[in-house]
């Protein structure tokens, strides 16, 4: 499959088997190729994005946690306590 240059549905046909037998033999005893280092730019707007991703999401957070108070906070009903 990797190096007769034939389309993986052509191979699939000649050994008898499906398409779908060699995409996942080929995904489980085919090693992954290496993915190229990051640069210290694109890890700092990875870094960047996460660090407000997180801040929206402690934002959100806190909204909710008042709401639930405000929810679950007993009826005013005007008489002192």
């Amino acid at each position: 499959m990797l190096n007769s240059g034939k389309p993986p549905k052509e191979l699939a046909q000649e050994l008898g088997v499906s398409i779908w037998n060699l995409r996942d033999w080929k995904k489980r005893y085919v090693p992954a190729a290496p993915r190229a280092p990051r640069t210290l730019e694109q890890s700092e707007a990875e870094n960047r994005a996460l660090r407000e991703e997180l801040q929206r999401v402690k934002n959100q957070r806190d909204i909710l946690k008042k709401t639930l108070g405000i929810i679950s906070a007993p009826p005013d009903n005007g008489s002192p306590a």
